[in-house]
Order: structure tokens, then C-alpha cells, then sequence
């Protein structure tokens, strides 16, 4: 047998450098858990032993998700709380409420667009907003008839997602203009900013954060076209990376609300290749 040596131990390596946030993928198996390395990047960084920016709720049953985006959501200053299936989501949204909500749709027991309707049964003006692994247009729109307020979908990188949560949270800080009127009347319908309701017929509807903002902005600018790039920047922000898509979906989303005939549409009018106008 051949004489063991004292072999001295390797020296440390020297470890591998943190990822930005805005570096990896998330909603894919191999890049799950890059996030919690963006955690340990100080270029950008809130918040060192400041107040929390806000309480998020993520409601989420893929373990290395929830992990990675707490890592990340903590070190950027808000406060995490993390629910596994749909009614524990429900359930601490009504004891402990949230600024936030981040809404996977496929959950182990009642799905996304199940817990965004239960949710907005009891709160009418947290912002939500969806993952999806569906691009699909059409579960997109079912997203947000449901009550969510944007979407992301899966894979979705750190940066896209942190600067839409940053994005919500200040606009609804954003005072409303004292010559904005709280309630305005769209053809058969009332429109309350304040309370973010619609009642036609009778009949009263809630609005989410963005649908009244979109609201706001074609009210401002009545009777005159509004295109979908100033909307994109002045309502979700050109750093939320959102596409004109997102602006027709909203649009198509309140004239369900608001028009007697979606297809035929007298107030919310599209002026083609440019944008929409808003007709009282």
C-alpha cells in the first residue's frame, strides 16, 4: 500500500461574484434560485436599516421561486410574507392585509383567477399582480377580468419584475389633481376614482388601479387622442418594460365595463396606428 503524505488543504477559493437582479430568469427549473445571489449585489441596494417599502404577499408553491424572490424583494426593502397554496393566501390577505400582492396562477388547490376574485371581494385597491407561465392573450385578459392589475409571465427576469412592483407602488402614492372630479359620468355610467367603482344599470363594478389611472389620463385629455407610448410612460412608466399589448388589454378590459356593446364602442375609441380617445 502505497505511503499516504500530509497533503496541506487547497486554499479557499475566492467566491464567484454576486448576480445583479436583473441578470436571471425566474419560472425556469436551472435559474430558479439565481435570485437569491442578486441579494448579495450592493449596487442595488435600498435601504440599509430603513423602513420597510412595503409588506408583499407572494402567493406561490414552487419553493425556489418564493425563495428567490424574497431573497431579492427583502434585500430591496420590502417586507415578504409568503403563502404556499390559494387559501392560505386568501386567508392572510383578510387577517393581515398588503401593499402588494405577486399571484401565481397555477396553485395546488384553487387557481390564481379564483384567489384574484376572492381577494377583490374584500379589497378593491391592492395592486396585483399575476405570474403566468400562459402567454396566451386570452388568460392574460382572463387575469385581469378577475381583478389583477398587471401580469408577468414566466420565465420573467428580477428587473422586469421589481420595476413593475416599484412602479404600482408609486403611483398609487401620486396625489389625484384637485380639478380631477371624483365621480364622472361616462355615458350611462358613474365613475368613482376614490372608491375605484363603476356602477351602470345599476349595477356597480370594481375597478383595479390601472383601469381608473387609463381612466384619468383619457378624462384629462377628453375628446382628444392619447397615444399608447405617453400612456405606457405616464401610467406603468418605461421602466416596467411593458408593450402596447398591455395598453389594447386594459381597453378591451373597461369597455366590457363601461360600453353598451364592447364590439361598437361610443366613449373609449381607438384612433388607429395611434392610440385612444376618451368621448363622454
Amino acid at each position: 500500500m502505497a505511503e499516504r503524505k500530509n497533503v496541506p488543504p487547497p486554499a479557499p477559493s475566492s467566491p464567484a461574484p454576486a448576480a445583479s437582479p436583473g441578470s436571471g430568469a425566474v419560472g425556469e427549473k436551472p435559474s430558479a434560485t439565481s435570485p437569491s445571489g442578486a441579494a448579495a449585489s450592493a449596487s442595488t441596494g435600498p435601504l440599509s436599516g430603513g423602513p420597510a417599502r412595503g409588506r408583499i404577499l407572494l402567493v406561490e408553491d414552487e419553493p425556489d421561486i418564493v425563495r428567490g424572490l424574497t431573497d431579492v424583494l427583502e434585500f430591496e426593502g420590502f417586507e415578504v410574507v409568503a403563502a404556499p397554496d390559494g387559501r392560505s393566501g386568501v386567508r392572510e390577505m383578510s387577517e393581515r392585509g398588503a401593499d402588494l400582492v405577486i399571484l401565481d396562477l397555477m396553485l395546488p388547490d384553487i387557481n390564481g383567477y379564483q384567489v384574484c376574485e376572492q381577494i377583490r371581494t374584500s379589497n378593491q385597491l391592492v395592486p396585483i399582480i399575476i405570474l403566468t407561465a400562459r402567454g396566451q392573450e386570452l388568460d392574460k385578459i382572463r387575469g385581469l377580468e378577475a381583478g389583477a392589475d398587471d401580469y408577468v409571465t414566466k420565465p420573467f427576469s428580477i428587473g422586469e419584475l421589481l420595476a413593475r412592483i416599484k412602479a404600482i407602488l408609486r403611483r398609487l402614492q401620486r396625489a389625484q389633481p384637485a380639478s380631477q372630479p371624483d365621480v364622472l359620468t361616462i355615458g350611462s355610467c358613474q365613475i368613482d376614482f376614490k372608491k375605484h367603482t363603476l356602477t351602470k344599470n345599476r349595477k356597480t363594478q370594481t375597478l383595479t388601479f390601472y383601469e381608473v389611472e387609463l381612466l384619468k389620463m383619457m378624462y384629462e385629455r377628453e375628446g382628444q387622442p392619447v397615444s399608447r407610448d405617453e400612456i405606457l410612460d405616464k401610467i406603468w412608466g418605461i421602466e416596467a418594460y411593458p408593450s402596447n399589448r398591455t395598453v389594447d388589454n386594459f381597453v378591451v378590459k373597461l369597455r366590457k365595463k363601461l360600453e353598451d356593446n364592447q364590439h361598437h364602442p361610443r366613449h373609449i375609441l381607438t384612433v388607429y396606428g395611434f392610440g385612444y380617445k376618451l368621448v363622454p
